[in-house]
């Protein structure tokens, strides 16, 4: 999760923002082949998307899938994709004419695309994308389980799960990919860019729905750290707070943040299209999240924190919505940009525990990691 986002996302191998020459991520269609479900498991929605996806006619490419590009209006197949993708135009990518002429530019049966050839709407192509130059920091990637089944990475700080924006060979998937040779490789859930911690990837597609149902169901156990700014005093109980082994109404008070203290974090959230910010709005809880305080310094607290459901951002927007926010965070309570000299985020994915769908065995991953 995005420390709280749930399993799966977008196909591995996902779209990018608009760069010079590379297609919007909105654009293309990602695939990594046909997912089927491990006996007895019921695939998810997300999942069920997957086994409708047709096998990519073009191999993967740097540790990336192919785009698959569905042509909104017809004409010849230069003009139909190049307006599908205006980035393909720009003077920094290769001559779109001259990538046709390579055969570059295939049907899903393979067979190569001439630009003059004449298509209707509607019509699918693939294509690799071209890759910006990219600075990829040389760091250690730590493996907390590799088996048959999964693999489970130590993430650092400021390494993005998937590969996209600015941050494409530089993911965490895209390094693994390229590492273990493991073309399947596909995250089982996200972990935000700027937060470390333990983070699980699949690697056989046809076990990839029971895994992501897992998480899907709340039967994944989570459990991180971070390190907030110390609260503003509470002149009222807060709207949605309570005993963290209550689940039905609030406390009357709301939490003092002293060391020792539990307590639970009820919101409902909403991330609107193209925001990069989630709200607290009111209406009907749809995150949890249980708190443990478990120290103080001047200005600052460590907490425990394991969420209960996988809203984007969740527990950043709610202890910033506090007046708690993780120290490092440039996103809540204000967008801000980042400086060379800013610190990480103080959040670490320390734990997660849950049956092995497949195996039956008890699983149970450990950061080495601490919140600096």
């Amino acid at each position: 999760m995005s420390e709280g986002s749930g399993p799966g996302g977008p196909a591995a191998g996902a779209g990018r923002a608009p760069d010079a020459g590379h297609p919007a991520s909105g654009a293309d269609h990602p695939a990594s082949g046909a997912d089927q479900p491990a006996p007895g498991a019921r695939p998810g929605r997300a999942a069920r998307r997957r086994l409708r996806r047709p096998t990519p006619p073009l191999p993967q490419r740097e540790g990336l899938d192919p785009l698959r590009v569905r042509l909104e209006a017809g004409g010849r197949a230069l003009d139909a994709l190049a307006a599908r993708l205006p980035a393909l135009r720009d003077p920094a990518a290769t001559d779109l004419a001259l990538r046709f002429a390579r055969g570059e530019i295939v049907r899903g049966s393979g067979r190569p695309v001439a630009a003059d050839e004449e298509l209707a709407p509607g019509t699918e192509l693939w294509l690799h994308r071209e890759l910006a130059p990219e600075h990829v920091p040389e760091v250690a990637l730590p493996i907390l389980l590799h088996d048959e089944h999964l693999l489970v990475l130590d993430k650092p700080h400021d390494m993005a799960t998937m590969p996209r924006g600015a941050h494409i060979r530089s993911s965490a998937l895209v390094r693994l990919r390229r590492l273990t040779g493991i073309e399947t490789l596909t995250p089982l859930h996200r972990l935000d860019r700027r937060t470390a911690g333990v983070l699980a990837f699949g690697i056989r597609p046809e076990e990839r729905a029971a895994y992501q149902s897992l998480f899907a169901r709340g039967e994944v156990e989570k459990e991180y750290r971070a390190r907030v700014q110390e609260p503003p005093a509470q002149d009222g109980p807060p709207a949605q707070d309570g005993p963290a082994a209550q689940d039905g109404p609030p406390a009357q008070d709301g939490p003092s943040w002293a060391p020792g203290e539990a307590f639970t974090l009820r919101d409902r959230l909403v991330r609107r299209r193209g925001a990069l910010q989630t709200q607290v709005v009111p209406g009907e809880p749809n995150a949890l999240t249980h708190v443990r305080v478990l120290g103080s310094a001047p200005g600052v607290r460590d907490l425990a924190l394991m969420p209960r459901t996988g809203r984007t951002h969740q527990l950043r927007v709610q202890l910033a919505h506090r007046g708690a926010p993780i120290l490092g965070d440039d996103l809540y309570p204000q967008v801000r940009a980042l400086g060379p000299e800013d610190p990480v985020l103080h959040l670490l994915a320390l734990r997660l525990a849950f049956r092995d769908p497949i195996t039956g065995a008890p699983r149970e991953l450990i950061s080495g990691r601490r919140v600096p």
